[in-house]
């Protein structure tokens, strides 16, 4: 009699991913999610654009505490280093010089989305709830809408809304800020 053996499967790490980056090209837009190395989608004018215009608006509006992170690594866990679109940090003194941002570091989490929505409404979705991102805005390229998700728990939001134009927004950490929804689209 034979004995069954199922595959191993083998989880990066943070350790492990870092050491491999070399051998990827940054073209390819790799982020490590929940173990698994994930090819994201490459980035159009649109979604660059969009990105462009949501930079200018916070950049304008942010006082020089806050920091404005766009498309850099957010270290979740062991396992999950995922580069949202954009980011609002909290100040730290050296700029994250010495450390990726983690979850108690993100006051607002944006990813743009047209390609990848179905992905970002559901993996990164749990992953970001998960790890307890309490302000998560997803800009729906293919509907023209912002998708926002707050009070999160366990892997979803308990509060979920779809703005369009004639709508505004005020992040959760940022009650002096008001964003136009026409303005993003």
């Amino acid at each position: 009699m034979v004995a069954v053996v199922a595959p191993h499967r083998h989880r990066v790490n943070i350790n492990e991913w870092h050491k491999m980056s070399a051998v990827f090209k940054p073209e390819q837009h790799l982020e490590l999610l929940n173990g698994e190395i994930t090819e994201m989608s490459p980035i159009g004018h649109k979604h660059s654009g969009h990105l462009n215009g949501l930079v200018y608006f916070f950049r304008k509006q942010l006082s020089d505490e806050t920091v404005l992170s766009v498309q850099n690594p957010l270290q979740l866990n062991n396992f999950s280093e995922p580069e949202p679109d954009l980011m609002l940090l909290k100040p730290t003194a050296d700029f994250y010089k010495h450390r990726h941002p983690n979850a108690g570091d993100v006051l607002l989490l944006v990813e743009i989305s047209d390609s990848s929505l179905f992905f970002d409404r559901n993996e990164k979705l749990k992953l970001y709830a998960q790890h307890n991102i309490s302000d998560y805005w997803i800009v729906n390229l293919n509907d023209q809408c912002l998708e926002v998700y707050r009070q999160p728990k366990g892997e979803d939001y308990q509060q979920q809304q779809t703005l369009s134009a004639g709508d505004s927004i005020r992040p959760l950490q940022f009650a002096d800020i008001n964003l136009q929804i026409s303005d993003i689209f």
